[in-house]
């Protein structure tokens, strides 16, 4: 039964909320977790698409991985609708964001939120993004510290190397770049990619021939099935906490739960801020309203302290919608990681000669477990997709229309755009002899890019956000010079057609629209509103340089846990 008043709320179970909620149950603190969508896996919920369920859970005891077998499948296109942002009864449709152009807002509703269907990639931010760019108040090696709890936790190690990867690495090698030794990242170079993900069992390598089956606890660890995307139930079979993909709802909520301070409400989406102003005239939290997705029900809950952890779309529009000081920064400096879709095709006999064997065969091995680094620029990953989701990404849309309207001309590609008819036929038949590389690149955080909110514009939770992205020319320009790199080291490997998407901006990691020096301070604590704390992606100040920011967004979250109690409660 959840409380009226609670030392600590915090908005959002998704990637870093859980985090602070682990390090503040830790501290003793009462926290209450409101979440907007279901809690999957947890015996409170056994039909958490079905029927309401119970209202909280609060014991590590009502996690239960039988119940994470049956909800989570391996088709990809019924996970991504069960996964991506909207309320537990799918019947009543998404939750509606604006996004422009073709592009779209990848993220996920639920306990372990985006995390749920991420595919485990843990690095660091580049220093060089902390410490050279003029966007953060705290330096590099404030992280450092949190990044070790977190890699800890989540039990980051370098990604098993299958064939996609030595494919990679071969012609990243080729093309004259060096292998990266090390977690802090201050060269050009490649490297295994450090993932959240258990090492798989031994017995699977590729010169054990292992000839059993693959569910637990026959098989411990990851079983290289693909399936990240699909939210990663492997190995079947096993306890809740032994899933081998780290998310949040796998670590930091088992963990919080077991602290015995913490009660995470699901299906409960926040709607509005209290706050009461003191003779200062500076206001302070004091808790939120909620409306129960089931019921409709509105609800209220104090606190001491508010953190808020809904994402960097979902916490900007919260603070649009109540009815806090004007900030010109909420909601805006929204970086996305600009993106781009490289795809190499091979021919049999050169990949037979290359690595001993003649497919590519994306779809063994984990999701993205090969990368290649730029400080300055961002970087290159490996994507092992099924053949539906990859043709979507590589060859479905691209911002230069079809591929025969364009001449590639001195390009490094041989195709570039749409891809339709017999060349798409052609590509898509060499599937187990093609590699995907994702471009994702060091877009800077500009005042223009961001969430805002128009009266009249609503769904049951109040105005929508609406999202607006731009890039600028140096954005373009890092994104250009990556795509560059891509297909020089898929030509150096082999590649004898290299296609480029040019791919419409999409937000698949968003950051950076409450920044740390713009929104709020080096604690994270808001500058126009005592007690209220941001914990999630939008408080990073910049992209992190392009380096996936699951890991940065936790280490921070872990770090503004430490100052809510330094600051509120301590001693």
């Amino acid at each position: 039964m959840v409380a009226a008043h609670y030392d600590v709320v915090v908005v959002g179970a998704g990637g870093d909320g859980p985090v602070a909620a682990w390090k503040l149950g830790e501290a003793g603190l009462s926290v209450l977790v409101l979440e907007a969508g279901p809690f999957y896996g947890n015996e409170q919920w056994p039909k958490p698409n079905e029927q309401p369920g119970a209202e909280s859970s609060s014991s590590v005891d009502d996690l239960s991985g039988r119940l994470l077998d049956e909800q989570f499948t391996t088709r990809e296109l019924e996970m991504i609708r069960k996964l991506v942002f909207g309320p537990a009864d799918h019947e009543r449709g998404f939750w509606l964001r604006k996004f422009p152009g073709d592009g779209a807002i990848l993220q996920c509703a639920g306990v372990g939120g985006t995390t749920l269907h991420y595919t485990g990639c843990h690095p660091r931010a580049y220093p060089a993004s902390i410490d050279e760019q003029p966007h953060w108040p705290v330096d590099y090696a404030d992280l450092v510290p949190y990044y070790r709890e977190i890699e800890a936790m989540c039990e980051v190690t370098p990604a098993p190397v299958t064939a996609k990867e030595e494919l990679f690495f071969r012609g990243a090698a080729a093309a004259g770049w060096d292998l990266i030794d090390g977690l802090n990242v201050t060269e050009p170079g490649y490297r295994p990619q450090p993932n959240a993900i258990r090492q798989p069992d031994p017995r699977l390598h590729v010169d054990a021939g292992y000839d059993g089956d693959f569910t637990y606890p026959e098989v411990d660890g990851d079983t290289l099935a693909l399936g990240s995307i699909a939210g990663h139930p492997f190995p079947r079979g096993a306890p809740y906490e032994e899933k081998a993909k780290r998310a949040s709802n796998v670590s930091f909520v088992p963990a919080a739960l077991r602290t015995g301070n913490v009660t995470v409400r699901p299906n409960a989406f926040v709607t509005s801020i209290e706050t009461e102003t003191a003779g200062n005239d500076h206001p302070e939290a004091t808790g939120v309203r909620f409306r129960d997705t089931w019921s409709g029900r509105v609800e209220s809950v104090d606190c001491e302290v508010l953190v808020l952890a809904a994402g960097a779309i979902e916490t900007p529009r919260l603070w649009l919608n109540a009815d806090l000081p004007k900030n010109e920064w909420v909601g805006r400096g929204m970086t996305i990681h600009f993106g781009d879709n490289v795809m190499g095709l091979w021919d049999a006999a050169d990949l037979e000669s290359s690595i001993g064997q003649d497919t590519v065969d994306q779809f063994q091995g984990q999701d993205i477990a090969a990368r290649f680094d730029y400080p300055g620029l961002g970087m290159l990953q490996t994507v092992g997709t099924a053949p539906g989701i990859g043709a979507i990404l590589g060859f479905g849309s691209s911002a230069s229309g079809f591929a025969f309207e364009n001449d590639p001309d001195d390009a490094p590609w041989d195709t570039l755009g749409r891809l339709a008819g017999s060349e798409l036929k052609r590509l898509l038949s060499g599937y187990r002899r093609t590699l995907q590389v994702l471009v994702v690149s060091d877009d800077r955080p500009h005042r223009r890019n961001g969430v805002t909110v128009v009266p009249g514009v609503e769904d049951e939770h109040g105005p929508i956000p609406l999202v607006n992205y731009e890039p600028s020319t140096g954005d373009r320009q890092r994104r250009d010079r990556l795509a560059e790199i891509a297909a020089e080291i898929l030509r150096a490997a082999g590649a004898s057609h290299v296609h480029r998407s040019d791919s419409p901006p999409t937000a698949l990691h968003v950051h950076s629209t409450m920044a740390m020096g713009k929104v709020v301070d080096e604690a994270c604590e808001a500058y126009d509103v005592g007690r209220l704390f941001v914990a999630d992606h939008s408080a990073l100040a910049n992209g992190v340089g392009g380096a996936n920011p699951t890991n940065t967004g936790q280490a921070l979250a872990a770090r503004t846990a430490d100052k809510i109690v330094e600051r509120y409660f301590a001693g």
